[in-house]
């Protein structure tokens, strides 16, 4: 009976969106093995399960589906979990003296929500007052990559990516707002293809209600060519 409890708040805990960290989860033997050790394992559980649900992999279109899915795993879909793959975002000093925000918009992220392991698709609006130094505009969307490609909770996602703008810039005034989509709302349980979750972190002067609305502004600026 306690197992049967167990499961049930296990499930529950998933459904009702819950993160327990700004931080991602992980073990402290995370990196002991290599990617390829890890392709390896994995591909022997993914296997197990394909097997367990009666699935035949001696059929040619499912026998190579092992492998690709641990690939993918570990190459692309979680590749962010992987230190070495952060990008390195070299900053510059600010010599043209711009004096307001600058906004990225419309950033697509694609990540995986850790209590199914079903996608999130959206996008992002990034933004940052310069403190005496700017970043490629590429790197922003490169660290919201490296972030999204992880198991995840939206929440998270969104203040990871404003507190590494926020060291990488050497400022607090840093904004972050993701609108994105949930398959396992979307494709599952309720099944409710039309809702989308927005979450925010504004740090710094975008605490401020003027400069919080002015981001938001942009944000909703018909930018379509």
């Amino acid at each position: 009976m306690k197992l049967d409890k167990d499961t049930h708040n296990i499930d529950a805990f998933g459904d009702d969106h819950i993160g327990t960290s700004a931080e991602t989860p992980l073990r402290h033997d995370a990196f002991k093995l290599s990617n390829n050790e890890k392709v390896d394992i994995i591909k022997d559980d993914i296997r197990h399960i394909m097997e367990t649900l009666g699935l035949d992999l001696n059929d040619d279109s499912l026998k190579g589906t092992p492998n690709r899915v641990a690939k993918m795993f570990v190459n692309e879909l979680f590749g962010g979990l992987d230190p070495k793959k952060k990008p390195s975002a070299s900053t510059f000093e600010n010599k043209y003296k711009y004096g307001e925000m600058l906004v990225e918009k419309n950033i697509t992220l694609y990540s995986t929500c850790e209590h199914h392991l079903l996608p999130i698709v959206g996008k992002a609006h990034v933004a940052y007052i310069s403190n005496g130094t700017v970043v490629g505009l590429s790197k922003m969307n490169r660290i919201v990559d490296y972030f999204a490609k992880r198991p995840q909770v939206q929440e998270r996602l969104t203040i990871q990516i404003v507190k590494e703008l926020q060291e990488v810039l050497n400022t607090e005034d840093v904004a972050c707002v993701i609108d994105a989509k949930h398959l396992c709302v979307n494709s599952r349980g309720i099944k409710d293809i039309e809702s989308s979750t927005v979450t925010s972190e504004f740090g710094g002067q975008f605490k401020n209600k003027e400069t919080k609305r002015e981001f938001l502004d942009y944000i909703n600026l018909d930018t379509s060519f």
